[in-house]
Protein backbone atom coordinates (compact mmCIF):
# COMPACT_ATOMS: atom_id res chain seq x y z
CA UNK A 1 0.00 0.00 0.00
CA UNK A 2 1.29 3.43 -0.95
CA UNK A 3 1.94 5.62 2.08
CA UNK A 4 3.64 8.87 3.04
CA UNK A 5 7.11 7.30 2.89
CA UNK A 6 6.69 5.32 -0.33
CA UNK A 7 9.09 6.65 -2.99
CA UNK A 8 7.47 8.14 -6.08
CA UNK A 9 8.85 8.19 -9.63
CA UNK A 10 7.71 10.95 -11.97
CA UNK A 11 9.19 10.60 -15.45
CA UNK A 12 12.83 9.69 -14.69
CA UNK A 13 12.95 11.40 -11.30
CA UNK A 14 12.62 9.30 -8.15
CA UNK A 15 11.72 11.14 -4.96
CA UNK A 16 12.40 9.36 -1.67
CA UNK A 17 9.09 10.20 0.02
CA UNK A 18 5.86 12.12 -0.49
CA UNK A 19 6.44 14.87 2.07
CA UNK A 20 7.40 18.01 0.20
CA UNK A 21 8.27 21.58 1.08
CA UNK A 22 5.76 24.13 -0.18
CA UNK A 23 7.04 27.31 -1.86
CA UNK A 24 7.29 30.13 0.68
CA UNK A 25 8.53 33.60 -0.22
CA UNK A 26 11.36 34.76 2.02
CA UNK A 27 11.66 38.36 0.76
CA UNK A 28 15.39 38.35 1.42
CA UNK A 29 17.11 38.60 -1.97
CA UNK A 30 19.03 41.54 -3.42
CA UNK A 31 18.61 42.07 -7.17
CA UNK A 32 16.94 38.67 -7.35
CA UNK A 33 20.05 36.80 -6.17
CA UNK A 34 19.54 34.09 -3.52
CA UNK A 35 21.96 34.37 -0.63
CA UNK A 36 23.01 32.79 2.66
CA UNK A 37 19.48 33.06 4.05
CA UNK A 38 18.02 31.07 1.16
CA UNK A 39 20.81 28.50 1.43
CA UNK A 40 20.17 28.00 5.16
CA UNK A 41 16.40 28.00 4.75
CA UNK A 42 16.40 25.24 2.13
CA UNK A 43 19.40 23.28 3.43
CA UNK A 44 17.76 22.61 6.80
CA UNK A 45 14.94 20.68 5.13
CA UNK A 46 17.23 18.65 2.89
CA UNK A 47 19.29 17.67 5.95
CA UNK A 48 16.09 16.50 7.62
CA UNK A 49 14.99 14.28 4.71
CA UNK A 50 12.21 16.22 3.02
CA UNK A 51 11.67 14.36 -0.25
CA UNK A 52 11.22 17.36 -2.56
CA UNK A 53 12.03 20.97 -1.74
CA UNK A 54 10.33 23.71 -3.73
CA UNK A 55 11.94 27.13 -3.88
CA UNK A 56 9.95 30.22 -3.19
CA UNK A 57 8.14 31.82 -6.11
CA UNK A 58 11.01 32.95 -8.33
CA UNK A 59 10.57 35.80 -10.79
CA UNK A 60 11.11 35.26 -14.51
CA UNK A 61 12.13 38.91 -14.97
CA UNK A 62 12.70 42.02 -12.83
CA UNK A 63 9.19 43.29 -13.62
CA UNK A 64 7.67 39.92 -12.64
CA UNK A 65 8.62 40.38 -8.96
CA UNK A 66 6.08 41.19 -6.29
CA UNK A 67 8.70 43.01 -4.19
CA UNK A 68 12.26 44.21 -4.63
CA UNK A 69 13.35 41.36 -2.32
CA UNK A 70 12.03 38.45 -4.43
CA UNK A 71 14.40 35.87 -5.85
CA UNK A 72 14.80 35.68 -9.61
CA UNK A 73 16.26 33.57 -12.38
CA UNK A 74 16.79 36.00 -15.23
CA UNK A 75 20.61 36.23 -15.16
CA UNK A 76 23.74 34.11 -14.71
CA UNK A 77 24.58 35.43 -11.23
CA UNK A 78 21.24 34.12 -9.97
CA UNK A 79 21.77 30.77 -11.73
CA UNK A 80 25.17 30.32 -10.07
CA UNK A 81 23.79 30.99 -6.59
CA UNK A 82 20.86 28.65 -7.14
CA UNK A 83 23.28 25.99 -8.34
CA UNK A 84 25.16 26.12 -5.01
CA UNK A 85 21.90 25.41 -3.18
CA UNK A 86 20.85 22.67 -5.60
CA UNK A 87 24.17 20.82 -5.23
CA UNK A 88 23.92 20.86 -1.45
CA UNK A 89 20.34 19.56 -1.53
CA UNK A 90 21.37 16.74 -3.88
CA UNK A 91 24.23 15.88 -1.55
CA UNK A 92 21.68 15.21 1.22
CA UNK A 93 19.63 12.85 -0.96
CA UNK A 94 16.71 15.21 -1.53
CA UNK A 95 15.37 16.64 -4.78
CA UNK A 96 14.63 20.29 -5.47
CA UNK A 97 12.28 22.18 -7.77
CA UNK A 98 11.96 25.82 -8.70
CA UNK A 99 8.64 27.63 -8.85
CA UNK A 100 8.50 30.20 -11.65
CA UNK A 101 6.10 33.12 -11.46
CA UNK A 102 5.01 36.49 -12.67
CA UNK A 103 3.21 38.42 -9.94
CA UNK A 104 1.01 40.33 -12.38
CA UNK A 105 -1.54 42.59 -10.70
CA UNK A 106 0.19 42.16 -7.32
CA UNK A 107 3.58 43.54 -8.40
CA UNK A 108 5.70 46.28 -6.85
CA UNK A 109 4.71 46.15 -3.20
CA UNK A 110 6.45 46.15 0.14
CA UNK A 111 6.84 42.88 2.07
CA UNK A 112 3.99 41.39 4.14
CA UNK A 113 5.60 42.62 7.37
CA UNK A 114 5.79 46.11 5.84
CA UNK A 115 2.09 46.12 4.92
CA UNK A 116 2.28 45.05 1.26
CA UNK A 117 1.74 48.65 0.17
CA UNK A 118 2.31 49.75 -3.40
CA UNK A 119 5.79 51.05 -4.24
CA UNK A 120 5.60 53.83 -6.81
CA UNK A 121 7.92 54.05 -9.78
CA UNK A 122 9.46 57.20 -8.31
CA UNK A 123 10.36 55.19 -5.20
CA UNK A 124 11.98 52.39 -7.19
CA UNK A 125 8.88 50.37 -8.02
CA UNK A 126 7.41 49.42 -11.38
CA UNK A 127 4.05 49.32 -13.12
CA UNK A 128 2.04 46.17 -12.47
CA UNK A 129 0.53 44.41 -15.48
CA UNK A 130 -2.45 42.09 -15.89
CA UNK A 131 -4.85 40.83 -18.53
CA UNK A 132 -7.22 43.68 -17.62
CA UNK A 133 -6.90 46.97 -15.78
CA UNK A 134 -8.66 45.74 -12.63
CA UNK A 135 -7.19 46.67 -9.26
CA UNK A 136 -6.49 44.08 -6.57
CA UNK A 137 -7.61 45.42 -3.19
CA UNK A 138 -5.84 48.63 -2.23
CA UNK A 139 -3.32 48.41 -5.08
CA UNK A 140 -3.60 50.71 -8.12
CA UNK A 141 -5.01 49.46 -11.41
CA UNK A 142 -2.45 47.48 -13.39
CA UNK A 143 -1.69 48.10 -17.03
CA UNK A 144 -3.61 45.84 -19.42
CA UNK A 145 -1.13 43.79 -21.44
CA UNK A 146 -0.96 44.01 -25.22
CA UNK A 147 -0.68 40.85 -27.32
CA UNK A 148 2.94 41.70 -28.08
CA UNK A 149 3.71 42.08 -24.36
CA UNK A 150 2.07 38.72 -23.66
CA UNK A 151 4.31 37.10 -26.26
CA UNK A 152 7.38 38.55 -24.55
CA UNK A 153 6.30 37.23 -21.15
CA UNK A 154 5.87 33.75 -22.63
CA UNK A 155 9.47 34.02 -23.87
CA UNK A 156 10.54 35.13 -20.38
CA UNK A 157 9.07 31.92 -18.98
CA UNK A 158 10.95 29.87 -21.56
CA UNK A 159 14.24 31.64 -20.84
CA UNK A 160 13.74 31.17 -17.11
CA UNK A 161 13.20 27.45 -17.71
CA UNK A 162 16.50 27.30 -19.62
CA UNK A 163 18.25 28.87 -16.67
CA UNK A 164 16.49 26.49 -14.27
CA UNK A 165 17.98 23.63 -16.26
CA UNK A 166 21.41 25.27 -16.10
CA UNK A 167 21.00 25.44 -12.31
CA UNK A 168 20.30 21.66 -12.32
CA UNK A 169 16.85 21.82 -10.74
CA UNK A 170 15.00 18.50 -10.76
CA UNK A 171 11.46 19.86 -11.09
CA UNK A 172 9.95 22.99 -12.56
CA UNK A 173 6.65 24.30 -11.20
CA UNK A 174 4.66 27.05 -12.89
CA UNK A 175 2.83 29.26 -10.39
CA UNK A 176 -0.68 29.60 -11.75
CA UNK A 177 -2.52 30.41 -8.51
CA UNK A 178 -3.33 33.07 -5.89
CA UNK A 179 -4.25 35.95 -8.19
CA UNK A 180 -0.86 36.24 -9.87
CA UNK A 181 -0.53 36.68 -13.63
CA UNK A 182 -1.48 33.23 -14.91
CA UNK A 183 -4.40 32.91 -12.49
CA UNK A 184 -5.62 36.38 -13.42
CA UNK A 185 -5.85 35.23 -17.06
CA UNK A 186 -7.81 32.12 -16.02
CA UNK A 187 -10.40 33.79 -13.80
CA UNK A 188 -13.38 35.68 -15.26
CA UNK A 189 -13.16 37.90 -12.16
CA UNK A 190 -9.88 39.45 -13.32
CA UNK A 191 -9.94 38.80 -17.08
CA UNK A 192 -12.32 41.07 -18.99
CA UNK A 193 -10.48 40.93 -22.31
CA UNK A 194 -12.32 40.74 -25.62
CA UNK A 195 -9.45 39.33 -27.71
CA UNK A 196 -8.16 35.76 -28.04
CA UNK A 197 -7.03 35.78 -24.39
CA UNK A 198 -10.41 36.62 -22.84
CA UNK A 199 -14.04 35.59 -22.69
CA UNK A 200 -14.44 31.85 -23.22
CA UNK A 201 -12.74 29.09 -21.24
CA UNK A 202 -10.65 28.32 -24.32
CA UNK A 203 -9.46 31.90 -24.57
CA UNK A 204 -8.79 32.38 -20.85
CA UNK A 205 -6.65 29.21 -20.76
CA UNK A 206 -4.71 30.18 -23.89
CA UNK A 207 -1.96 31.98 -21.96
CA UNK A 208 -1.15 29.18 -19.52
CA UNK A 209 -1.23 26.64 -22.35
CA UNK A 210 1.24 28.78 -24.32
CA UNK A 211 3.52 28.99 -21.28
CA UNK A 212 3.41 25.21 -20.79
CA UNK A 213 4.15 24.53 -24.46
CA UNK A 214 7.03 27.04 -24.50
CA UNK A 215 8.59 25.52 -21.38
CA UNK A 216 8.14 21.91 -22.49
CA UNK A 217 10.01 22.71 -25.72
CA UNK A 218 13.21 23.18 -23.74
CA UNK A 219 12.62 21.54 -20.33
CA UNK A 220 14.11 18.00 -20.50
CA UNK A 221 11.63 15.21 -21.16
CA UNK A 222 13.09 13.25 -18.24
CA UNK A 223 12.22 16.02 -15.76
CA UNK A 224 8.76 16.66 -14.26
CA UNK A 225 6.72 19.79 -14.87
CA UNK A 226 4.17 20.86 -12.22
CA UNK A 227 1.48 23.54 -12.21
CA UNK A 228 0.14 25.15 -9.04
CA UNK A 229 -3.45 26.26 -9.48
CA UNK A 230 -6.10 27.99 -7.46
CA UNK A 231 -8.61 25.19 -7.81
CA UNK A 232 -11.51 27.48 -6.89
CA UNK A 233 -11.90 31.25 -6.57
CA UNK A 234 -14.43 30.89 -3.72
CA UNK A 235 -16.65 33.50 -5.39
CA UNK A 236 -19.61 33.32 -7.78
CA UNK A 237 -18.62 33.90 -11.37
CA UNK A 238 -14.98 32.94 -10.79
CA UNK A 239 -12.73 30.01 -11.68
CA UNK A 240 -14.32 26.75 -10.54
CA UNK A 241 -13.27 23.21 -9.66
CA UNK A 242 -14.87 22.07 -12.90
CA UNK A 243 -12.69 24.54 -14.80
CA UNK A 244 -9.63 23.30 -12.94
CA UNK A 245 -10.39 19.67 -13.78
CA UNK A 246 -10.86 20.48 -17.46
CA UNK A 247 -7.57 22.39 -17.50
CA UNK A 248 -5.80 19.41 -15.93
CA UNK A 249 -7.18 17.14 -18.65
CA UNK A 250 -5.89 19.52 -21.33
CA UNK A 251 -2.43 20.03 -19.84
CA UNK A 252 -1.61 16.37 -19.21
CA UNK A 253 -1.02 15.54 -22.89
CA UNK A 254 0.99 18.77 -23.23
CA UNK A 255 3.55 17.65 -20.65
CA UNK A 256 2.31 18.75 -17.22
CA UNK A 257 2.78 15.88 -14.78
CA UNK A 258 1.21 17.13 -11.55
CA UNK A 259 -1.33 19.69 -10.38
CA UNK A 260 -0.44 21.33 -7.04
CA UNK A 261 -3.92 22.09 -5.71
CA UNK A 262 -4.31 25.36 -3.84
CA UNK A 263 -7.17 27.89 -4.00
CA UNK A 264 -8.24 31.53 -3.68
CA UNK A 265 -6.30 34.76 -4.01
CA UNK A 266 -8.13 36.41 -6.90
CA UNK A 267 -9.73 39.12 -4.74
CA UNK A 268 -8.82 40.61 -1.38
CA UNK A 269 -12.38 40.76 0.00
CA UNK A 270 -13.27 37.05 -0.16
CA UNK A 271 -13.47 34.81 2.88
CA UNK A 272 -13.46 31.04 2.64
CA UNK A 273 -13.55 28.09 5.04
CA UNK A 274 -9.92 27.60 6.02
CA UNK A 275 -9.31 24.56 8.22
CA UNK A 276 -7.45 21.24 8.38
CA UNK A 277 -7.20 19.61 4.92
CA UNK A 278 -9.58 22.22 3.48
CA UNK A 279 -8.10 21.98 -0.03
CA UNK A 280 -7.61 18.20 -0.17
CA UNK A 281 -10.97 17.72 -1.88
CA UNK A 282 -9.73 19.66 -4.90
CA UNK A 283 -6.83 17.24 -5.26
CA UNK A 284 -9.13 14.25 -4.81
CA UNK A 285 -11.41 15.34 -7.66
CA UNK A 286 -8.52 15.63 -10.12
CA UNK A 287 -7.15 12.26 -8.97
CA UNK A 288 -10.52 10.59 -9.53
CA UNK A 289 -11.43 12.15 -12.83
CA UNK A 290 -8.16 12.58 -14.72
CA UNK A 291 -4.82 10.85 -15.28
CA UNK A 292 -2.96 13.70 -13.58
CA UNK A 293 -0.85 13.31 -10.46
CA UNK A 294 -1.74 15.71 -7.65
CA UNK A 295 -0.31 17.28 -4.54
CA UNK A 296 -2.42 18.46 -1.60
CA UNK A 297 -1.57 21.57 0.39
CA UNK A 298 -3.15 23.68 3.12
CA UNK A 299 -3.34 23.17 6.93
CA UNK A 300 -1.76 19.73 6.81
CA UNK A 301 -0.06 19.48 10.18
CA UNK A 302 0.00 15.95 11.62
CA UNK A 303 1.68 12.77 10.42
CA UNK A 304 -1.51 10.71 10.60
CA UNK A 305 -3.46 13.35 8.69
CA UNK A 306 -0.83 13.53 5.94
CA UNK A 307 -0.49 9.77 5.71
CA UNK A 308 -4.26 9.31 5.41
CA UNK A 309 -4.37 11.73 2.48
CA UNK A 310 -1.84 9.63 0.56
CA UNK A 311 -3.06 6.18 1.66
CA UNK A 312 -6.65 7.00 0.71
CA UNK A 313 -5.59 8.14 -2.75
CA UNK A 314 -6.72 11.74 -2.31
CA UNK A 315 -3.28 12.98 -3.42
CA UNK A 316 0.03 11.53 -4.54
CA UNK A 317 1.97 13.76 -2.16
CA UNK A 318 1.48 16.50 0.41
CA UNK A 319 3.17 19.88 0.72
CA UNK A 320 3.76 21.51 4.07
CA UNK A 321 4.63 25.16 4.52
CA UNK A 322 4.23 26.90 7.85
CA UNK A 323 4.25 23.59 9.70
CA UNK A 324 7.82 23.08 8.46
CA UNK A 325 8.75 26.55 9.70
CA UNK A 326 7.44 25.59 13.11
CA UNK A 327 9.15 22.19 13.06
CA UNK A 328 11.94 21.55 10.51
CA UNK A 329 12.20 18.02 12.01
CA UNK A 330 8.68 17.17 10.85
CA UNK A 331 9.71 14.33 8.49
CA UNK A 332 11.95 12.69 11.09
CA UNK A 333 9.27 13.05 13.75
CA UNK A 334 6.61 11.63 11.40
CA UNK A 335 8.77 8.60 10.66
CA UNK A 336 9.14 7.91 14.37
CA UNK A 337 5.41 8.33 14.96
CA UNK A 338 4.34 6.09 12.07
CA UNK A 339 7.13 3.50 12.07
CA UNK A 340 5.28 0.80 14.02
CA UNK A 341 2.41 0.40 11.57
CA UNK A 342 4.13 1.50 8.35
CA UNK A 343 7.28 -0.58 8.86
CA UNK A 344 9.55 2.25 7.76
CA UNK A 345 13.08 3.24 8.60
CA UNK A 346 14.55 6.64 7.83
CA UNK A 347 18.21 7.49 8.17
CA UNK A 348 18.98 10.51 10.29
CA UNK A 349 22.03 12.57 9.33
CA UNK A 350 25.08 11.09 11.04
CA UNK A 351 25.75 14.42 12.71
CA UNK A 352 22.28 14.39 14.34
CA UNK A 353 21.94 10.73 15.31
CA UNK A 354 22.83 11.42 18.93
CA UNK A 355 19.51 13.30 19.22
CA UNK A 356 17.36 10.51 17.81
CA UNK A 357 16.86 8.68 21.07
CA UNK A 358 15.02 10.96 23.45
CA UNK A 359 16.27 10.74 27.01
CA UNK A 360 13.70 10.83 29.77
CA UNK A 361 15.42 12.70 32.56
CA UNK A 362 13.87 12.52 36.00
CA UNK A 363 15.35 14.97 38.42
Amino acid sequence: MTNLFTPIKIRELEISNRIWLSPMCQYSAVNGVPNEWHFAHLAQFAMRKVGLLMTEATAISPLARSTRLDTGIWNDEQVNKWLEIVKFVHGQGSKIGIQLWHSGQKASTTTPWQGQDYVTESDGGWRAVAPSAIAFGKLPKPKSLTSAEIDLIILDYQEAAKRAQAAEFDVLEIHGAHGYLIHSFLSPISNHRSDKYGGSFENRTRFVIAVVVAIRKIWPRAKPLFLRTSSHDWVDGGWTMEDNLELARILGPLGVDLIDCSSGGIRSDISYPVGPSYQVGFSEIIKKHSAMLTCAVGIITSAKQANEIVVSGKADAVMLGREFLRNPNWVLDAAEELKDFLDIEINWPNQYKSARQKINLKW
